[in-house]
């Protein structure tokens, strides 16, 4: 007999005066036709998904439970309650890879535990790493455009050229800022000012 895929649900609403219980309905309905095993369910109520996971509870559990790998599968209603911002969705989706745990989205229709969901999944990922390539092209675009200007571009305290020019690199590919600061050794709002110039200077 084949062991039930462990799933776990991650349901969010931006309001207080929405409810996440049409998503849970939908996500159990879906579990039970496939005989999923949900073995947890994170939450994130009246928070808005361009929060970062240091700001939304249920989805930094929802993380810690997949660096444990409690499951096979994380199901969500669509993939603008994992996130808003583009970097942050694609750190996370790495992150499933790594870890060799599916994703289920209702509204997408996307699955990939089947050919097909990883197939688009695969597609997402070129897309992806397109818009790095443009990020990072448009950044240093900017950045030459300021310097022609006269603009001097100075560094947060603390911060080297090396590891300043390192972590606009790692930003443009998409690392989030707490990974960043960890990696570099620097503190959250150091890389969060080298972020916002680089936003600037796109």
């Amino acid at each position: 007999m084949t062991k039930a895929k462990r799933v776990a649900l991650y349901l969010r609403v931006s309001t207080d005066d929405q409810t996440i219980e049409n998503q849970r309905r939908e996500l159990e309905a879906v579990a039970e036709r496939h005989g999923w095993e949900i073995v947890a369910t994170y939450k994130d109520e009246g928070i808005s998904g361009s929060k970062g996971r240091d700001k939304r509870p249920g989805f930094d559990k929802l993380c810690k439970g997949l660096a444990r790998r409690e499951f096979d599968m994380v199901a969500s209603w669509a993939v603008d309650r994992l996130g808003r911002s583009l970097q942050d969705l694609i750190e996370f989706l790495n992150d499933l890879h790594a870890k060799g745990v599916d994703l289920f989205l209702h509204q997408q229709g996307l699955d990939t535990s089947t050919p097909s969901g990883r197939a688009m999944f695969q597609m997402l990922g070129v897309f992806a790493e397109f818009e790095r390539s443009m990020i990072v092209a448009r950044v240093n675009a900017g950045l030459a455009r300021a310097r022609a200007q006269g603009t001097v571009l100075g560094r947060p305290s603390g911060m080297t050229t090396e590891k300043a020019q390192e972590a606009r690199t790692m930003l443009g590919k998409g690392v989030g800022v707490l990974k960043i600061a960890r990696q570099l050794g620097v503190g959250t709002g150091t890389i969060q000012k080298i972020k916002g110039e680089m936003r600037a200077a796109a």
